[in-house]
C-alpha cells in the first residue's frame, strides 16, 4: 500500500464545495467517484481544506492510500484523461485538474500534517465582464489600494481573529491564528485588485470577511487603522460584510 499526495485545482463554480456530500455534486465526491471506476476500488481522499461553494484553487492538496498498477510519474496524466472523459463534447475539459501526483511517506495526512495555507482574493473594480462573473468580485468601483493594503499589514502576526469568523462553521478549540503575510496590489491591467494573504490556519469564511472588511476600506467608509480595533473587539458584528466565494482561490498548501 502506497500513499500519494495530489496537487489538485479545480474551478469551484459548478461545484457545491470540496467536502463530499451526499445530494450535492462537490469536487471530492467527483474525483473519489472517478477515481474509484478508474483503479476498480474504493478511493477516499484526505483534503486539506473544505472550500465553500464556489471556491475556486490552484493548490488544494488530498493524500489517499492505495496499491496502484500505475507508475507515479504517470498518474496525474491517467487520473486527468479520465476526468475529462467524464465530459460531455469530444474536445470538453474538466474543470478539476490534477497537477501534481507524488509520493509520501506512511502515516501522511494531507490536512493534519498542513502547516499553512496561502490565499488570493481578485477583486474587479474596473467595468463589469460577463466571463469573469463566475471569478472575481465585480466591487464596481476605484478602491483605494495603498490604503487596503495598509490595513492588511495590521492583520499580520498571532492574533484572536473571532471578529473574522462566521456562524456556522465546524466548532474551533481556539480563534486564535497567526498571519504571515498579507498584502493588496493592483494589477497591470489596472482594472484588478489581489488580496493575497498567508497563515498557519483559517477560520470559516475568514478571508472572504477580511476582503470584505478591506473593500470598505477602499472606499473610504472606513479607516485603515479601524483593522486594529476590529481585532480587538473579538466581535463579527465590527468587521465588515463577507465578500462572495468566487473571487477566492486557495493557492497554495505549506508542509514541512
Amino acid at each position: 500500500m502506497k500513499n500519494y499526495l495530489l496537487t489538485i485545482a479545480y474551478d469551484g463554480s459548478g461545484f457545491h464545495g470540496w467536502q463530499k456530500q451526499r445530494e450535492e455534486r462537490t469536487v471530492q465526491g467527483h474525483l473519489e467517484e472517478t477515481f474509484s471506476r478508474l483503479f476498480s476500488q474504493e478511493i477516499r481522499l484526505n483534503g486539506t481544506s473544505r472550500t465553500d461553494a464556489g471556491v475556486h484553487a490552484w493548490g488544494q492538496r488530498a493524500s489517499f492510500e492505495a496499491q496502484l498498477g500505475v507508475p507515479t510519474e504517470r498518474m496525474a496524466r491517467v487520473m486527468n484523461n479520465a476526468l475529462c472523459g467524464r465530459e460531455p463534447g469530444s474536445f470538453a475539459l474538466s474543470p478539476v485538474r490534477i497537477r501534481k501526483v507524488e509520493e509520501v511517506p506512511e502515516g501522511f495526512h494531507a490536512r493534519f500534517d498542513c502547516k499553512g495555507k496561502r490565499y488570493v482574493y481578485r477583486i474587479r473594480t474596473g467595468e463589469e465582464d460577463v466571463f469573469l462573473r463566475n471569478y472575481v468580485y465585480h466591487a464596481g468601483e476605484k478602491l483605494d489600494a495603498e490604503a487596503m493594503d495598509q490595513a492588511a499589514g495590521y492583520l499580520v502576526g498571532t492574533h484572536d481573529f473571532k471578529s473574522f469568523e462566521s456562524s456556522g462553521g465546524t466548532p474551533r478549540e481556539t480563534t486564535v491564528r497567526t498571519i504571515f503575510s498579507a498584502g493588496v496590489s493592483r494589477d497591470e491591467t489596472g482594472e484588478e485588485l489581489r488580496l493575497e494573504i498567508s497563515g498557519d490556519g483559517f477560520l470559516y469564511n475568514m478571508v472572504r470577511i477580511i476582503t470584505g472588511t478591506l473593500v470598505e476600506i477602499g472606499r473610504g467608509s472606513r479607516k485603515p487603522e479601524e483593522i486594529k480595533t476590529i481585532i480587538e473587539e473579538k466581535d463579527r458584528s465590527a468587521a465588515g460584510h463577507t465578500a462572495p466565494p468566487y473571487g477566492l482561490y486557495l493557492a497554495e498548501v505549506f508542509y514541512e
